[in-house]
């Protein structure tokens, strides 16, 4: 077994693994992504109260769980990996029978709560957007992958297809309303209508209505998306704001913003993080969009990040070199 480690918080949590099943099956790397997904299923995976059939999103490295509620952006990258696993490699026997894991996991992400079922779906089924957590009122935009949603509308079970093609729309149009007008900065959290989600809740114990590490990812999946199946719903000029808004050519362009490009005087978390979601948010760029090719020239040069917080800054540096080269592929 094997597990990925963010090493900011010293544990390991569903993004990070399924994050890495990904590069795997990407890479080709089957032996590594065999000992991920193992090692997802003994220690993440919960098998009884609200929340079985969902992974736990944050263990200790030992195995433990720091937590027995899921993060939906763990499952529909797991998922989507295992769908890729078993077009590039073929089904195995038992958790290694990727497709059939992949089809349970994803009907139960809307299916939960149904016909005597415990706990709560992770989409909500009168607007078919993802949620924050399973039962939750809100949402976040970076959860939102509409190219992942196009995909398991082929491959999912036959009667979950028409919600997840129903849920790709849905995801483009919200993103098209998460990003600011103005700056194209999407909050961490929001509201269905794509505003902000400023709502104090009980276990927050900072703002998530601002634009801050979540964030980042959006223009990175607005890029791939359409790289993979050119729709736009408005969404793509979300990202080109945020392009043209934001410097490549200045050093200190990594800050906190509010949504509106208000700079909040504290530095970027994961500054190589956004350099590399910005970057990779060119893939939704016009061919004379100058400003696409100067993001994509200052994350060429940019070099992978060390020291503590290098985890997620390093995994979507990872996501946009495949991304941009042409090697984040279908299969």
């Amino acid at each position: 077994m094997a597990y990925i480690e963010d090493t900011g918080n010293n544990d390991a949590r569903t993004e990070g693994m399924s994050y890495g099943m990904m590069m795997c099956v990407q890479l080709d790397m089957k032996p590594e992504f065999d000992r991920l997904w193992k090692w997802s299923k003994k220690y993440m995976f919960m098998t009884e109260g609200d929340n079985e059939g969902y992974f736990a999103w944050s263990c200790r490295v030992t195995g433990e769980k720091n937590a027995y509620g899921p993060a939906p952006d763990g499952e529909e990258f797991f998922a989507m990996a295992l769908f890729f696993a078993s077009a590039r490699w073929g089904d195995g026997e038992g958790i290694f029978n990727y497709s059939r894991e992949a089809r349970e996991l994803l009907h139960a992400c809307i299916h939960k709560g149904e016909n005597g079922r415990p706990g709560a779906p992770m989409w909500n089924h009168d607007n078919k957007l993802i949620l924050f957590g399973p039962g939750c009122d809100f949402t976040d935009a970076s959860y939102h992958l509409p190219h992942f949603y196009t995909l398991f509308a082929e491959r999912a079970y036959e009667e979950d297809r028409e919600f997840w093609e129903a849920a790709a729309a849905a995801s483009r149009e919200y993103l098209a309303k998460a990003c600011h007008p103005v700056s194209g900065m999407n909050p961490e959290y929001g509201e269905f209508d794509g505003s902000p989600m400023s709502r104090k809740l009980s276990w927050m114990t900072e703002p998530h209505d601002r634009f801050f590490s979540d964030s980042y990812r959006t223009a990175a999946n607005i890029g791939l998306d359409y790289e993979w199946f050119g729709v736009d719903a408005g969404q793509c000029a979300g990202a080109a704001r945020l392009r043209d808004f934001l410097d490549p050519g200045k050093a200190d362009i990594c800050a906190v913003y509010d949504v509106d490009g208000t700079p909040l005087g504290e530095p970027a978390k994961h500054p190589l993080g956004l350099i590399s979601a910005t970057a990779q948010s060119a893939l939704a760029a016009g061919k004379d969009d100058k400003r696409a090719a100067e993001w994509a020239e200052r994350f060429w040069n940019e070099p992978m990040r060390t020291g503590k917080y290098r985890y997620y800054d390093n995994c979507l540096y990872m996501f946009a070199l495949l991304a941009l080269s042409g090697n984040y592929r279908i299969y």
